[in-house]
């Protein structure tokens, strides 16, 4: 049987959970109130998925009022801000998008379907974007986490026309875990965490420019259009 697994509360008191239990099993296990509001859990200060397994170690129960959501909230923001992209103009391909001090961003590549050139995105486009990214957080989809193989993560992406993706995919260490995080129809390769759906993000997020950016910051490679957003 496998061993129990020690918490540490932030009060200092300490229980045992049997192995396997969820972040969200043990902030249920504490009220159904704070589960509810939970978005995140920390153990010895790093955040964690609600859904992840606890592992020993000194637990906080994260809510979206948390200073530490903030991230989590921007994190999926960009997510959204992808989905909505991809569902308004089928055929971009989504690259990368971090969070950064002052929100986040997410670069994408979009060609023009008749002429098949570049078509960079322009700032009348945010408010398209913006209502779109409404309509999939109320939608209110789960964030989940599913792990594939190498080969299995090479062969959707490339299959869709996501070369970007791929060459994101090779240049992570063999001894890396490939997660793969779903809102619904829509995933994307990711480290997260995230928080536990697209609801949370709520309606407080903003769209602010767009720029040219190079493929990982290279000159010599394809340039790209980042989209800006903040969310608090």
């Amino acid at each position: 049987m496998a061993e129990a697994v020690s918490l540490i509360f932030p009060d200092g008191s300490k229980r045992e959970y049997d192995a396997g239990t969820s972040g969200r099993d043990v902030a249920e296990s504490i009220s159904k109130s704070l589960a509810k509001k939970a978005v995140a859990i920390a153990i010895d200060g790093e955040l964690i998925d609600l859904a992840d397994p606890v592992h020993n170690g000194a637990i906080e129960i994260v809510t979206r009022t948390d200073p530490r959501a903030l991230e989590l909230i921007r994190h999926d923001a960009a997510h959204v801000m992808a989905e909505a992209v991809q569902l308004l103009w089928p055929g971009t391909q989504a690259t990368i998008g971090p969070v950064i001090e002052n929100g986040f961003y997410y670069d994408f590549k979009r060609v023009h379907p008749n002429s098949g050139e570049d078509w960079p995105f322009t700032p009348e486009d945010l408010t398209v974007i913006e209502k779109k990214m409404r309509e999939i957080i109320a939608r209110n989809a789960p964030f989940t986490k599913e792990i594939w193989t190498r080969d299995q993560t090479r062969d959707v992406f490339a299959e869709k026309g996501e070369t970007y993706k791929v060459e994101l995919l090779d240049a992570i260490a063999a001894d890396q875990t490939i997660r793969i995080y779903k809102q619904g129809d829509w995933f994307d390769l990711c480290r997260g965490p995230h928080m536990d759906s697209t609801g949370r993000i709520g309606n407080a997020f903003k769209l602010m420019k767009v720029a040219g950016a190079y493929w990982r910051g290279d000159s010599t490679k394809p340039m790209l259009t980042r989209i800006y957003g903040t969310a608090w």
